[in-house]
């Protein structure tokens, strides 16, 4: 967690790491936030289900378990924890989410009265999204298992800043284009950040996948992106 100097109260902007679970790369986005004015929080989601980077990989990443309406838990249970801290303004808050993160920010925003049980929560306060003011995905997850197109936000409506990549060869570019378009057709204002020969994780220095490549120069112009999404939200 980072935050900016002084008591506060700060907006807070939660970071929700991808499938392969936290990356050293995701503190240059704690510190583009502190930098806008944000308290940032990056959620751990596989250490307290007790999954390991490896198991991760075999589940997670290939989509056999945590999907993201289930991992949505995660962000209820934050939004929740933050009304209890006095440095947090937690009526302000944006989600940021990079490949599965980002799934999980576009279902958790998609969940209704007759979806949240998929979250395994049995309490479930859908008016807590009410206070999610900003969304950010980075090269999210949107296909087959992504509930938010076919839903859509259920009358939410956070602004978007969304980061894609066209030679993303894990989740692609084109599912999420389709729920972009949802979400501008429903209303809700969307800007839209896309690098054309950018591949998936562009912006993780250590990324593993051989279908990866670093590109320090769109990392850098993403978390610029990323910090206006969140000067906007103020």
């Amino acid at each position: 967690m980072s935050r900016p100097e002084g008591a506060g109260p700060f907006p807070v902007v939660l970071l929700m790491h991808g499938c392969g679970g936290l990356q050293p790369f995701m503190r240059s986005y704690e510190t583009a936030a502190v930098e806008a004015g944000f308290a940032a929080v990056t959620i751990d989601s596989f250490t307290p289900r007790g999954l390991s980077r490896v198991t991760a990989h075999l589940v997670v990443c290939t989509g056999l378990g945590v999907h993201g309406q289930r991992r949505a838990a995660d962000i209820f249970a934050m939004l929740h924890w933050l009304k209890g801290q006095d440095w947090a303004d937690a009526d302000h808050v944006a989600v940021a989410g990079w490949s599965h993160g980002g799934w999980t920010v576009l279902d958790a925003l998609a969940l209704s009265p007759t979806t949240a049980r998929a979250t395994g929560l049995v309490d479930v306060d859908l008016a807590a999204l009410d206070r999610v003011k900003t969304a950010v995905m980075v090269y999210p997850y949107a296909g087959p298992f992504s509930t938010a197109l076919r839903r859509g936000w259920s009358g939410r409506m956070p602004r978007v800043a969304a980061v894609l990549g066209g030679k993303d060869q894990v989740v692609g570019f084109k599912p999420a284009e389709k729920v972009l378009a949802r979400l501008m057709a429903d209303g809700i204002g969307v800007d839209t950040l896309k690098f054309d020969d950018a591949t998936h994780a562009f912006d993780d220095d250590r990324a593993s996948d051989p279908r990866t490549r670093h590109r320090p120069d769109y990392a850098q112009q993403t978390r610029s992106f990323f910090a206006q999404a969140l000067r906007a939200a103020l």
